[in-house]
Parts: structure tokens; sequence; C-alpha cells
């Protein structure tokens, strides 16, 4: 005789609810925001201790201390969501530590002759951000690169290896190949985004930075 009961399939486990980036455009003040504002507070006194050209360990530790405070507000940001106001304070919380750093250092003589790539990075910075501010009056936006995240890199470590105890002053060139590095990466990623907004590789209207 057939089994007039219908065969159970057997209990699954719940499926975990999928976490939900949360976006909060109004709202100011999150963890990550107040670590953006303290990377910008700090910035003067690593400024003050380049400028001093009196480069120890602390000098370093201070530096890599403020550049890994971008990773940690991007991490809250991803864990609690983001703020218009973080979007637009953390990459020029970004642009002014890194690019104040260059010209402090290169004011001092860091790199010798290669000062002048200090200025073709900031005339690229410069023009990305008012391109930007352009093409998102008009709906537009340049999604963010990864060659852009390593161009911010480059620049950070840059600064870190010449003012690194006993390495800048004792090994100028590979200081000075450095600076040229950050620059052709700086300028090259200024000229894909040019390129991507002239293909049509755009999004929605956002202050992402590059």
């Amino acid at each position: 005789m057939a089994d007039l009961n219908p065969p159970t399939n057997p209990p699954t486990k719940a499926a975990k609810p999928m976490r939900v980036m949360r976006d909060h455009p109004g709202k100011r003040v999150t963890y990550a925001n107040a670590v953006t504002v303290g990377r910008m507070l700090i910035t003067p006194v690593v400024l003050w201790a380049l400028a001093r050209r009196d480069f120890g360990l602390l000098t370093l530790l201070l530096w890599i201390f403020a550049c890994g405070s971008d990773g940690i507000d991007g991490m809250l940001a991803r864990r609690m969501g983001t703020t218009s106001a973080g979007a637009f304070l953390d990459p020029l919380a970004d642009k002014v530590l890194v690019m104040s750093a260059l010209y402090v250092l290169a004011w001092k003589g860091a790199w010798g002759w290669f000062w002048p790539l200090v200025v073709v990075m900031t005339v690229r910075e410069v023009w990305i951000s008012i391109y930007r501010s352009k093409l998102s009056k008009r709906g537009i936006s340049l999604p963010a690169r990864q060659l852009a995240k390593w161009k911010t890199f480059v620049q950070q470590f840059a600064v870190g290896f010449a003012c690194a105890p006993w390495v800048g002053e004792n090994w100028p060139i590979v200081g000075q190949l450095t600076l040229l590095a950050a620059a052709v990466l700086t300028v090259w990623s200024g000229a894909l985004y040019y390129l991507d907004a002239q293909a049509g590789r755009v999004g929605k209207p956002s202050t992402a930075a590059g």
C-alpha cells in the first residue's frame, strides 16, 4: 500500500540575514567622521614635525598613524553606514594631509631637484577635483578606481620613506624614484578618469575621491 503520508523535508537552517549598508546622508556625527576630523586636527602636528627636519622614529610613527586612520574611518563607514559629510571630508582630509606633507618635505629639500613633481601632482589633484565637481552638477560621477588607491598609498610611502630615520638621507635616489613613481601613478589615474568620462563610464552623483 502506498504511503499516504507525504514525505517531509529535513529542517533547514534559517538563512542569515543579509547585512545592508546603511546610508545616512543627513547625519553628520558618526564614529567614522570623528576619526576623519581627528586626522584633520592632527595634520598641523604632523607638518610641524616634518618641517623641523628632525626626523626620528616618533615622526615616522606619527605619519603612519595619520595615514592609517584613513583605513580605520573607511572600515567604520562600511560597517556603520556612510554620510554625505563623511563622503566629502574623508577625501579632503587625505589630500590636505598628503599634499601638505609633500610640499613641506620638498621645501626642506628632501628630494633635491625632483621637487617639481610635487607641483605636477598638485595640478592633477586640483584639476580632478574641479572636473568631478563640474560633472556632479550635471548628475554624473566618476567611480573610484583601484589605481587611485595605489596612487595615494605610493604618495604616503614617499613621505614615509623621506622621513624615516637614516633612510631618506642615506639613500636619496631611492626616495626620488619613489616620488617619481607617485607622480606617474597620479597623472596616470587622472588621465584614466578623464577617459572614463569621455567613454561614458560614469555613475550616479557622488563625492568619491580619486
